[in-house]
């Protein structure tokens, strides 16, 4: 398992997302999965540094696991900011134009659809985040 203790702020993604994309290109992930997991990884990571110490900054973890047996990859995402479950919201009703849809909740939305598995849960003052993906195409 590998991983990155870095400040949870916007500036630092393409750091986030050089280390996940450094562990797929080892793990040999097939291009188009890298790029469902690298939009989930962005979503996530952005909305923790948007919302999870707002209006401050604090820390946060990411831990890529790649499963070479098993050909899938989890990651996880910890802060200690504000508890927040984002798969507790209601799924956006995508019938609905953008203009009778409520505001947000579409990323989320999208991480759950494009992952084999997303998992929360808050533990010890944390919220832990955790992506699931095949690396099989």
């Amino acid at each position: 398992m590998n991983t990155l203790d870095i400040l949870a702020k916007t500036e630092n993604l393409d750091t986030v997302m050089a280390f996940v994309d450094e562990r797929l290109e080892k793990a040999e992930c097939p291009m188009k999965i890298q790029m469902q997991i690298d939009i989930a990884v962005e979503e996530i990571f952005v909305n923790i540094a948007s919302y999870a110490y707002s209006p401050g900054e604090g820390p946060a973890t990411v831990r890529v696991n790649v499963d070479d047996e098993h050909k899938f990859v989890d990651i996880t995402f910890i802060d200690n900011g504000v508890p927040y479950d984002p798969l507790a919201k209601e799924d956006p009703d995508i019938t609905l134009s953008a203009e009778q849809r409520q505001i947000g909740g579409l990323g989320i939305f999208m991480v759950k659809q494009s992952m084999d598995d997303v998992i929360y849960e808050y533990r010890d003052g944390h919220n832990i985040l955790t992506i699931k993906k095949a690396l099989k195409g």
